[in-house]
C-alpha cells in the first residue's frame, strides 16, 4: 500500500485551527478577576456569580463527551467550525446579559458549544501529516500561554472598559479565526460519515458523569471532602463513569472509544500526562495564592510573575518535538519528569521574603520540563492510532486531563488549606511541594515503560 501524502497547511490556516482552543482556554480562567465587578454591577451576591465560572467549566465538560460523535457524523471540520461560530455568539451574549441569571445561562452555552473546539483542533492540526505528527510551534505555545494569559488579559480588559469586554473580545478574534478556516484544506480531516450512529445511553452516563465528577472535586476544597453535596456529587459521578465503561466495551460506535487505552502505550501515557496535569496546574493555582496572601503581591503583579511559564512551556514544546526526533520519547518523557522534580524542589525554598522574580524564574524552569515532556506524551498515545481515530484519542485525552488534573488540584488545594492552618501558610507550601516531587519522580520512574520509538522528524 503507498505512503499517504502528507496535507500541509499554511500559516492562516493554522492561526484559525488555533484561535478556538486559545479563546475556550483563556474563558476558563479569565473571569475570575471579573467575579467582584460582576456581582456588584448586576447586583448578585457571590454564591450566585460564582456559577458564572462553574458553569462554563462544568459545561465545557459535559460537551466534550459529544465532540467525537460529532466530528464522526458531521465531519471534524465543520464540527469545528460551527463551535467557534456559537461560540462567538455566546460570547456577545454574555457581554451583553442584562442579569446575573442571563449572564450564567449564556456561560453554560459558551462551555458547551466550545468543548469540541481543542480535541478538533488538535485532531486536525495533528492529522494527514503522514509518518510525522507534530503540533506546531505557534500551535504549543499559544496552547500552554492561553491558561497564564487569562488573569493578566482580565484584568487590563477590566480596567480599560468593564467586565463586558472580556467577552466581547472574542468576537473580532473569533472572526478572525473563521477568516483562517477558510484556508484549511478539505482534505486535512475525514469527512462526514451518515452510518455513525449515535449513543445517546453512553453519552448520557458520560456527560453527566463527568460533570458531578468535576462539581465534587472542584467543591472538595472549598466546603470539605466529607461533606454530603461532595461525596454525593463524586460518588454518582464515579459511578457514572464506570457505567459508561461497561456500557462503552458492548458498543461498536460508543460516544467516546475506550478501546484506545488497550494500547498499553497508548494508555501509560494517558496516565503520564494526568500526573503532569496535576504537577503543572497544582502550582499554577496554588503560587498567585502564595504570592497574593503570605508575599502580600498584587494580583497585576502576580499575573505579570506567571506570564513567562506560558511562552516558555510554549518553546518547550517546541522543543521536545525537536528533541523527540533524536531522542527516545521514553528517555525525553523520563528525563522530563526528573527536571520536574528538580524544579519543583526549589519551591520548598519560597518563603514570605522571596522576591518574586525569584518565584517567576522557579515557575519558568518547570515550564521548560513540561513542555518538552508533553508533546512526546501526546506523541505516544496517539502513535499506534489512525487518523479516523483522532476525534477519540484528542477527546480522551482532554477528558482525563481535565477530570484528573481538577481532582488532583483539588486535593492538592486541601492540603494546602488544612496544613495553613497548623503550620501556616509557608509551611504547607512546602508539604505541597513535597508531594509534586514525589509525584514527578514517580511519573519518571513509570515513564521508563514507555516504548523507545522516535517521533519522526519533519519533512
Amino acid at each position: 500500500m503507498s505512503a499517504e501524502v502528507p496535507v500541509r497547511t499554511g500559516g492562516l490556516a493554522q492561526l484559525g485551527l488555533m484561535i478556538g482552543p486559545l479563546l475556550t482556554m483563556v474563558d476558563s480562567s479569565i473571569v475570575n478577576v471579573a467575579v467582584a465587578d460582576i456581582g456588584r454591577q448586576l447586583h448578585a451576591g457571590l454564591d450566585s456569580v460564582e456559577w458564572v465560572v462553574s458553569g462554563y467549566l462544568l459545561a465545557l465538560a459535559a460537551g466534550l463527551a459529544a465532540s467525537a460523535f460529532l466530528a464522526r457524523r458531521l465531519g471534524t471540520l465543520r464540527v469545528y467550525r460551527a463551535s467557534l461560530v456559537a461560540f462567538v455568539v455566546a460570547s456577545a451574549a454574555c457581554a451583553a446579559a442584562p442579569t446575573a441569571g442571563l449572564l450564567i445561562a449564556a456561560r453554560a452555552v459558551q462551555g458547551l458549544v466550545g468543548a469540541p473546539l481543542v480535541p478538533l483542533a488538535m485532531t486536525l492540526l495533528l492529522g494527514r501529516q503522514g509518518s510525522g505528527r507534530r503540533i506546531p510551534v505557534a500551535a504549543g505555545l499559544l496552547f500552554f500561554l492561553a491558561p497564564a494569559l487569562g488573569p493578566t488579559l482580565g484584568g487590563l480588559l477590566i480596567a480599560a472598559g468593564g467586565w463586558p469586554w472580556i467577552f466581547l473580545v472574542n468576537v473580532p478574534v473569533g472572526l478572525a479565526g473563521l477568516v483562517g478556516l477558510r484556508r484549511v484544506p478539505a482534505a486535512l480531516a475525514p469527512g462526514a460519515d451518515p452510518a455513525a450512529r449515535a449513543d445517546p445511553v453512553g453519552l448520557g452516563l458520560l456527560a453527566v458523569g463527568l460533570t458531578l465528577a468535576l462539581y465534587g472535586a472542584s467543591r472538595g476544597s472549598v466546603v470539605g471532602w466529607h461533606s454530603t453535596p461532595v461525596v454525593t456529587t463524586l460518588g454518582t459521578g464515579a459511578v457514572l463513569l464506570a457505567g459508561y465503561v461497561a456500557w462503552a466495551a458492548r458498543r461498536d460506535q460508543p460516544a467516546v472509544d475506550l478501546t484506545l487505552v488497550r494500547h498499553r502505550q497508548s494508555a501509560l501515557a494517558l496516565g503520564l500526562s494526568v500526573a503532569s496535569a496535576v504537577i503543572a496546574y497544582a502550582a499554577v493555582f496554588l503560587v498567585p495564592v502564595f504570592t497574593q496572601t503570605v508575599q502580600h503581591h498584587s494580583a497585576l503583579a502576580t499575573g505579570v510573575a506567571l506570564l513567562p511559564q506560558g511562552i516558555i512551556t510554549g518553546l518547550g514544546t517546541a522543543l521536545g518535538q525537536r528533541l523527540a526526533a533524536r531522542i527516545t520519547v521514553r528517555t525525553l518523557v523520563c528525563a522530563g519528569f526528573v527536571v520536574l522534580a528538580g524544579t519543583s524542589a526549589g519551591l520548598l525554598l519560597l518563603t514570605a521574603t522571596t522576591p518574586l522574580w525569584v518565584t517567576a524564574l522557579l515557575l519558568s524552569g518547570r515550564a521548560v520540563a513540561i513542555g518538552f515532556g508533553i508533546t512526546p506524551l501526546l506523541f505516544a498515545m496517539l502513535e499506534p492510532l489512525a487518523d479516523e481515530q483522532l476525534p477519540d484519542g484528542n477527546t480522551l485525552f482532554n477528558i482525563a486531563q481535565r477530570l484528573g488534573g481538577s481532582l488532583g488540584v483539588s486535593l492538592l488545594a486541601s492540603l494546602f488549606a488544612a496544613r495553613a492552618v497548623v503550620a501556616g501558610p509557608v509551611g504547607s507550601f512546602h508539604e505541597v511541594g513535597v508531594v509534586l516531587v514525589a509525584l514527578s519522580l514517580g511519573a519518571a520512574l513509570l515513564s521508563t515503560g514507555l516504548r523507545r520509538i522516535r517521533q519522526p522528524a519533519a519533512s
